[in-house]
């Protein structure tokens, strides 16, 4: 098939447009990546699912294609139909047991104490893969600086830090430019499209849990449904700050996603009771994770803990808790 087929299949008007089938938005995602993908089109077709909202077998389909053109990683991961194997990569990662997005644009946010959560979850001995862009907004690079998270601008460095550290950050324009370049039509098309929520489906370690963040509320549901048709098992979405994946410590957090393959959601009760905003203006200088408010605090262990649960941790807010207290990671100096 043709980009203009499936423009066809979508645009044609009420009561003869439809949605795509997860085959036929795993071509068209195939199709978008390709160099001589006339922009048009592709406009067109981001455009016009993003109008109608995206379903979660598009989502699906889409992340799965953009997951196979990812050549540069290994990918125990599902092939066209949701079944069967990829297996494209030239690097052998070893086992990356937490997948863990990062494309919020930081309008709304704060200090991404975030990474210092994904730090404890490495601390507890899982190896954790984080990924991602940001935009214009530069907390989260200079962040990972600050946090002493290395960055993977190859394959091979991210075996080495996975294998000395246990955490690892891959940048998407180094390790998926074609994605990359879809992402960015979003400053010409001026509207965000299905390209942010494929990114965070990504998953370019192939770990069998994953923890997102979303802005939007709806999307939470979508993306654990498209997580369930890739055979995903374990996976935690929640409406985080500035929409990372980051928990608010003093409001209930609805959580969506998957438990051993299984749809499942569940309230977390707040943990803290100071009222305040996540992204309260930063002091002057650059951020630094030396030293963090009591309420901050509660930010990093409240969210290492949701890290923590979808692993399978027993007892995760305390044994985030109690990472936290041992003040053994070189980078909380």
């Amino acid at each position: 098939m043709t980009l203009s087929d499936h423009v066809r299949t979508i645009g044609r008007g009420p009561g003869r447009s439809r949605d795509l089938t997860q085959d036929e938005a795993f071509d068209a995602m195939s199709l978008m990546l390709r160099d001589d993908a006339a922009p048009e089109a592709v406009g067109a077709l981001l455009m016009l699912l993003r109008m109608k909202g995206e379903t979660a077998p598009e989502i699906a389909g889409l992340a799965a294609a953009a997951q196979a053109d990812m050549a540069q990683m290994p990918k125990a991961g599902l092939g066209k139909a949701g079944l069967g194997k990829v297996d494209l990569g030239r690097v052998d990662l070893g086992r990356v047991d937490l997948d863990w997005p990062s494309y919020a644009a930081g309008r709304t946010r704060g200090a991404p104490w975030f990474l210092l959560s994904a730090k404890l979850v490495a601390q507890a001995g899982y190896r954790v893969l984080l990924h991602g862009y940001n935009g214009a907004d530069p907390k989260v690079r200079a962040g990972l600086r600050q946090a002493r998270i290395g960055i993977a601008n190859t394959p091979a460095d991210a075996v080495r830090l996975l294998d000395t550290d246990r955490i690892a950050y891959v940048p998407l324009e180094t390790h998926h430019p074609a994605l990359f370049q879809l992402l960015g039509l979003r400053d010409v098309l001026g509207l965000r499209s299905c390209i942010n929520t494929v990114c965070r489906m990504l998953n370019p370690g192939a770990a069998d849990a994953s923890v997102q963040g979303v802005f939007h509320p709806s999307y939470r549901m979508l993306q654990a449904d498209a997580a369930a048709l890739l055979g995903w098992h374990n996976l935690s979405v929640i409406k985080g700050g500035g929409g990372e994946f980051e928990r608010h410590p003093s409001k209930d957090i609805a959580a969506f996603g998957l438990r051993d393959g299984t749809l499942w959601e569940q309230r977390f009760p707040a943990v803290a009771h100071e009222t305040r905003r996540l992204a309260e203006p930063q002091k002057p200088g650059p951020w630094t994770p030396a030293a963090p408010s009591t309420f901050e605090i509660e930010v990093i262990t409240g969210t290492a803990a949701l890290a923590l649960d979808t692993l399978g941790t027993r007892d995760a807010a305390r044994v985030a808790h109690d990472l936290w207290a041992s003040q053994e990671m070189p980078s909380f100096a």
